[in-house]
Formats: C-alpha cells, structure tokens, sequence
C-alpha cells in the first residue's frame, strides 16, 4: 500500500538517514523524499514528507521508532493524492519564474508538482519543463489545471495538456 508521512526533524547531520532507517528495517520501499531544508516549522524543525509502498501493519512499528529518534512524526497514513496529470510549458519557462508557477500549485493544499524536468536549448531560445502533477482527486486536479492555465496566460507560456480519451 503506498502510504505517506510527513515528519518533522532537527537541522543536524545525520537526521534524515536516521529517519529513513525505520523504514528499511520494516520493508518500505520508499517512493520519493521531500526534504524542505530552508523552509522550518515555527518549531525550528524541518518539514520533511516521505512517500513510500509499505505493508500498513507496519506504520505504528515505524512510528514508534522514529519518536524513539526524536523524530515528529506529523501525519502519517494513506496517500492523499490520487489524480496524477502530466504537462508539459513552453516558453521562456525559467524567465517567467518557473518557482513561482510551481508554488501557485502547491499552496492550493490539494495539489502539488511532484516531478518537473527542464529543458534549456539554449540561452535566448525557449525552453520545455516537464511538470507530474497529483491531487486529491479528479476535481482538484481540474482546479489544479485551472489555476496553472491562468499562470500561464498571464506569464505567456503554452500548456501542452494530455488528449482525454472520451469514455464509452
């Protein structure tokens, strides 16, 4: 079962090793690794989420070691996003601050940009990103799209947006 758990953890050497640590000992395999390192929690902590595929028996054993590390274990459980789109912007996508593009997505609370790639062929030429988008479900990820498809309006830059085939 792919589950996720945001944890919270000091700023010293070592913390997110030991962090991943509990999940190789109860078989987790982990997906990706969010570490934000410059954003901390009022808690002076840094906010870090981890996706991973994990038999759910397990989550209490992992939770209770990583408190057992001094670790904060904020939420954990199911994944919350479902939806998953891919898209791809073309245009000066680095000169219309492409970080900012991602964090309209992102602090929406029910999406995020969950993969991007970059492509710069050259200095004044236009380049591509790839952005993977998840949500909660099927409605925010059309919010999700919506919100991007003003951004992109408004920063000149084409979505290219996967062809839906119509159900039977």
């Amino acid at each position: 079962m792919r589950l996720s758990m945001d944890l919270e953890m000091e700023d010293k050497p070592g913390q997110l090793l030991m962090a991943l640590e509990p999940l190789r000992e109860q078989k987790g395999n982990i997906i990706s690794v969010l570490h934000h390192r410059d954003k901390k929690t009022p808690r002076g902590t840094i906010p870090v989420r981890v996706i991973l595929e994990m038999d759910r028996s397990r989550l209490e054993t992992v939770k209770g070691q990583l408190q057992a590390n001094g670790i904060m274990v904020v939420r954990a459980g199911e994944e919350r996003f479902l939806e998953e789109i891919t898209v791809l912007l073309v245009g000066h996508v680095l000169d219309r601050d492409l970080g900012d593009t991602v964090h309209q997505i992102d602090s929406t609370g029910f999406a995020e940009v969950v993969d991007l790639s970059l492509s710069m062929p050259g200095i004044d030429e236009p380049s591509s990103a790839y952005l993977r988008i998840r949500a909660t479900g099927k409605d925010e990820i059309q919010k999700a799209m919506s919100i991007l498809r003003q951004v992109c309006v408004q920063k000149d830059l084409l979505v290219i947006e996967p062809i839906e085939a119509d159900e039977p």
